[in-house]
């Protein structure tokens, strides 16, 4: 047991007696530790970062090669409108 849950214990074996402060504390550290238990499980790794890194990094040389398609296609098609105006 650590210092808090003594001082849980201490507490709650004054006020509802000492089988059941040991059986409430017992019960509160089950529950600490399989809700810990769940959020570890949901925690990154560093293979997890890396591998986002890895998906971020392909999706921006996407983004820049279709923004400089994007472009040369609205000047060749700019140019063409001037080129039937003029």
């Amino acid at each position: 047991m650590t210092v808090t849950t003594i001082d849980l214990y201490n507490i709650l074996r004054s006020k509802i007696g000492e089988s059941e402060a040991k059986t409430l504390v017992e019960f509160v550290e089950q529950k600490v530790q399989t809700q810990l238990k769940e959020d570890m499980n949901s925690f990154a790794t560093k293979e997890d970062v890396h591998l986002l890194e890895l998906k971020i990094e392909n999706v921006r040389s996407d983004l820049i090669k279709w923004m400089f398609i994007f472009w040369a296609g609205q000047t060749g098609l700019l140019i063409g409108l001037l080129k039937l105006f003029f």
